[in-house]
């Protein structure tokens, strides 16, 4: 069973984002915060759970948080302020979006930038760790998954409703073929041959 909280007392918010590693699309974020004392034993990091139950899990977050968002970085701006800072960026519009203010906040992983001064705890493997972070790590993947669903029915040559933007053989075998979208990620190693980009 995951923890309901780190910071005693206070309203927290979960982050983590989806779609860090991928070579085209938007970066997603998301942020959650659970009612004090919440438990739900179904709950896990998004990655150990099958696409059917990570959305059975999105319905139930949604109707029991207190609030929750989804934050959204572009391609565009990927390019310009690298993807580290973007999908810190991501979890900051995240929180911009909560309904309630948090006290604090818990991220998944190990950087993050502060957030309108509020005390913030990184976390490696939280999303395995904590509730709120968990349930991010879900909402995250799940709508970031419908975003690449949608742009795949657009650019079906990529492979997109299978790899969701990441990178593997099929994908960067079209990018060889096709070349890129409007959705790539213009400053990632787009055919893993050792260049920085196709554009240096």
């Amino acid at each position: 069973m995951l923890a309901s909280h780190y910071y005693e007392g206070k309203i927290e918010a979960g982050c983590d984002e989806a779609g860090r590693g991928c070579l085209a699309g938007s970066v997603y974020a998301a942020a959650v915060i659970f009612p004090e004392g919440y438990t739900n034993e179904e709950l896990n990091d998004s990655k150990q759970l099958t696409d059917k139950r990570r959305k059975k899990l999105r319905e139930i977050i949604e109707r029991d948080a207190l609030a929750w968002a989804v934050g959204i970085v572009t391609p565009e701006e990927i390019d310009k302020i690298n993807i580290l800072n973007a999908s810190i960026l991501a979890m900051h519009r995240a929180l911009d979006q909560l309904q309630i203010r948090p006290e604090a906040v818990i991220v998944d992983g190990n950087r993050f930038k502060p957030y309108n001064g509020l005390p913030h705890t990184t976390i490696v493997k939280g999303d395995g760790k904590y509730l709120s972070i968990a349930a991010a790590s879900i909402l995250a993947k799940t709508y970031r998954d419908d975003y690449m669903d949608k742009l795949a029915e657009e650019f079906p040559q990529y492979d997109w409703l299978g790899n969701k933007g990441y990178p593997t053989k099929k994908h960067r075998e079209a990018i060889k073929v096709h070349g890129i979208t409007p959705y790539h990620r213009r400053s990632f190693n787009l055919l893993g041959d050792g260049q920085l980009s196709l554009f240096d």
